[in-house]
């Protein structure tokens, strides 16, 4: 009798490499719709609110950071981390999130006045933020939707809920600008923006929290969590201790226009550091145990990322002028110089986050309070220096000064966990480097070009077209480069966001 073998005609399941590059499409597109609306929304509102405005809501920030923080308590990543999450996990960290958001909010409602002391007695903050800490509760509930889709590298709804949320808040924000309301325009996007993007995760996530909390899931979980949390509270402190000296020892006014600045510039360097984030760290995780195949994909991903950080956050700088004069006028002229500087220190924040995206992918969490003593130690001893002189550059060329020596120190330690050479690292990126002060050059004579007076008439005087040509100048130049050094990072980025690697690849 003659068996008959049964055929399996399930579909095949899509390849690693094939749902990379589905995840970094669509962390792409998410990047890149979100920074548009953004940069609308936000062009519109710095031309309708005011310095001072921009200072109110710039001061909270610093507490509304922390907050996030907390609610977080770095479980995000080390469910990340984590090979395989089970529901009881996400449940467990899901009702946990949503108790400390809640604990949060109780702090910081009864805290509002001491927060209006700290920033030179203005009591309009205490309403403010009693308003605006609402977002700790909304993103909480969207905390563990959004890394179960991570962890399952399906990020198009977290696409579509960032999209939605920032157009719903921008245009509640400006319309409340239009309407008169100052700095309330800025708190009610924020808020809007939260319940919008949560309300949609769960809407279309297609996960429920389990009317269950295991202890021993959490204790698990806070192992790694712990060592995240001590390290990104560090870096938050550091991060926006800036904003809190200047809006303590200036005033609100400037705060506002380092705001401007130092928003404009995360713009490019915390759209790349989150794409590489989302897209590669669930990718490494799978090789822990496999460090050949570790150490490959990390010069790969090195290569990658200086193809597209070292042009973007260069030109961005080098465009700083016309770009503000475009979008403002001179209305923030005095932030143009921060910005320049915030990108291209921006350029070492990202590889910094890369390396330790690294340490984090191997199970090295606790590495990353070393890290962070480091660099805010430098950022300490810098603020020491620079804070008397009662110049906002001059500290800011402190941060520049202070994360490029943080970054030659987290190379070494990621050489040495990964089994990476430093001069390998570093060779990844080069190229790249060289590349980008080529384009750099281009750009610099396209800009000297046009403030040639061309008859009685300067470009300087028409921004917008000063800023496309040198734009265009350095685009093409890079691209140009790419293609005469047959850069295979020109054609797999193609690759990467046309979605063109087949299945069985």
């Amino acid at each position: 009798m003659t068996s008959i073998r049964k055929t399996d005609t399930s579909p095949e399941p899509p390849s690693l490499k094939l749902r990379t590059a589905r995840t970094l499409k669509w962390n792409t597109i998410d990047r890149v719709m979100s920074q548009v609306i953004y940069a609308v929304s936000g062009v519109v509102l710095a031309n309708l609110l005011s310095k001072e405005d921009f200072g109110l809501v710039g001061a909270l920030l610093v507490f509304q950071a922390f907050g996030i923080l907390f609610v977080d308590s770095g479980f995000g990543s080390a469910l990340l981390q984590k090979k395989t999450p089970s529901r009881t996990d996400y449940s467990t960290v899901f009702w946990f999130n949503l108790a400390v958001s809640l604990a949060v909010y109780a702090v910081l409602f009864f805290c509002a006045p001491l927060i209006a002391d700290i920033f030179q007695g203005d009591h309009r903050l205490i309403p403010l933020s009693r308003v605006m800490f609402l977002s700790f509760i909304l993103n909480g509930l969207g905390l563990v939707q959004t890394t179960r889709l991570m962890k399952d590298m399906d990020v198009r709804q977290i696409a579509i809920a960032n999209t939605v949320g920032l157009c719903v808040s921008g245009g509640t924000g400006i319309w409340l600008a239009l309407e008169g309301y100052g700095a309330w325009a800025l708190v009610w996007q924020t808020v809007t923006l939260a319940g919008v993007k949560t309300g949609w995760l769960w809407a279309t996530g297609g996960w429920k929290p389990d009317a269950v909390f295991s202890r021993a899931s959490l204790g698990e979980i806070w192992r790694v969590g712990l060592s995240v949390f001590s390290s990104s509270a560090l870096n938050t402190f550091f991060l926006y201790i800036y904003s809190f000296v200047i809006g303590a020892f200036y005033n609100l006014a400037s705060l506002g226009v380092y705001t401007q600045a130092d928003k404009w510039s995360k713009m490019g360097s915390a759209s790349i550091s989150q794409v590489l984030t989302a897209s590669f760290v669930p990718l490494l995780s799978r090789f822990q145990d496999d460090r050949d195949n570790f150490r490959r994909y990390v010069s790969k991903i090195n290569r990658f990322t200086g193809f597209i950080l070292f042009p973007v956050l260069t030109g961005a700088a080098l465009a700083g002028t016309p770009l503000f004069h475009t979008l403002f006028g001179h209305k923030w002229d005095a932030a143009i110089l921060l910005f320049q500087i915030l990108c291209i220190r921006g350029i070492f924040i990202v590889l910094i986050s890369l390396y330790t995206n690294y340490l984090l992918s191997l199970g090295h969490a606790r590495r990353l309070i070393i890290v962070e003593i480091v660099k805010d130690g430098l950022i300490f001893a810098v603020i020491m220096m620079t804070i008397w002189f009662h110049s906002v550059p001059l500290l800011v060329w402190g941060q520049l000064g202070a994360s490029l020596l943080t970054y030659a120190i987290v190379l070494v330690m990621a050489s040495r966990a990964t089994g990476v050479p430093t001069r390998r690292m570093t060779g990844d990126l080069l190229p790249y480097a060289v590349m980008t002060l080529l384009m750099a050059g281009v750009c610099r004579v396209m800009l000297t070009l046009t403030e040639i007076p061309l008859l009685q008439l300067s470009l300087t005087e028409t921004p917008l077209l000063q800023l496309v040509l040198t734009v265009s100048a350095g685009v093409v130049t890079y691209l140009l480069l790419a293609k005469l050094t047959r850069s295979k990072e020109l054609t797999e980025a193609a690759a990467y966001l046309f979605g063109r690697f087949r299945r069985n690849r």
